[in-house]
């Protein structure tokens, strides 16, 4: 008897080692997974490249942050970057990192930059947004694909997001006529509850759809507070007064040119006089 105690005491043991092991490697690699589906999973909602610098979460504790979280531009914009979410801090409900859905109780994203560049037939976030929506269509019309699947362990990692915030963060107003230069508004707080909740969780396609659609909206209302009307026409204003600024100096650089040969020529006139010629 004491035997099999002894035989069963040593495979319980074992087993917690390997566990432990296994658990290891899972915490280990956890900063690295959410650094790669960030990345994965915002190119391919917003058809531009998503960058993460780094990502760290503690598995004890469940708080962690995001840092160098960048959107690019689509194709055609001058800007850097649309997007520059700032750092991003994470608490999740440790009890559910094994779970799924895992839930975070909150994240917070601060002092964010959106870079709205104007161009004609429309602006960045407008072609940002257009990608979002596509994404959105065609995830709503591929049904078989977004039903849960019967076998859990093929069924995609979901989120539960108790609380999602942006604050402090600015919109930056770009446009080729203003050349260069740039003006800066406030971007208004946001404060987006329970994503994925009426539904078992969200998948980070859908979050991040839902996070760029809420950005977005708030950019359009603080760049809708601008007089762009009347700063394109301050801008056209401006490039006509250099216009006339350098035509004007054209016209000078002319007449001084003109002098100079007269002058040379009166010079030359007066140099045959006294040598006789």
């Amino acid at each position: 008897m004491k035997r099999w105690l002894l035989i069963g005491g040593g495979l319980v043991g074992g087993l917690i080692v390997v566990i432990a092991i296994v658990l290891f490697f899972v915490v280990s690699s956890l900063d690295s997974i959410i650094k790669a589906a960030v990345e994965k999973y915002g190119s391919k909602v917003t058809q531009v490249e998503v960058r993460l610098d780094k990502a760290k979460v503690s598995i004890t504790s469940g708080e962690g942050f995001l840092r160098g979280l960048t959107v690019g531009n689509p194709k055609g914009f001058k800007t850097d970057q649309a997007f520059s979410l700032g750092e991003i801090s994470v608490a999740l409900d440790v009890g559910t990192v094994t779970q799924n859905p895992v839930v975070i109780k909150e994240i917070v994203i601060s002092a964010p930059e959106v870079t709205y560049e104007l161009r004609s037939g429309g602006s960045n976030i407008d072609v940002i947004q257009r990608n979002v929506n596509a994404y959105a269509g065609a995830g709503k019309g591929k049904a078989k694909e977004m039903a849960p699947s019967k076998d859990p362990d093929k069924e995609g990692r979901k989120l539960i997001i108790q609380n999602l915030y942006v604050k402090n963060g600015k919109v930056n107003v770009s446009a080729t006529m203003l050349k260069g230069e740039k003006l800066s508004v406030v971007l208004p707080d946001i404060h987006l509850k329970d994503i994925g909740k009426q539904k078992g969780g969200a998948d980070p396609g859908e979050v991040v759809e839902m996070l760029v659609r809420a950005i977005s909206q708030s950019a359009r209302k603080a760049v809708g507070t601008l007089d762009l009307d009347k700063l394109v026409g301050s801008a056209k204003e401006a490039v006509a007064g250099m216009k006339g600024q350098l035509e004007g100096a054209k016209r000078s650089a002319a007449s001084a040119k003109e002098a100079a040969e007269k002058g040379t020529k009166s010079v030359g006139g007066a140099l045959k006089k006294m040598f006789g010629n």
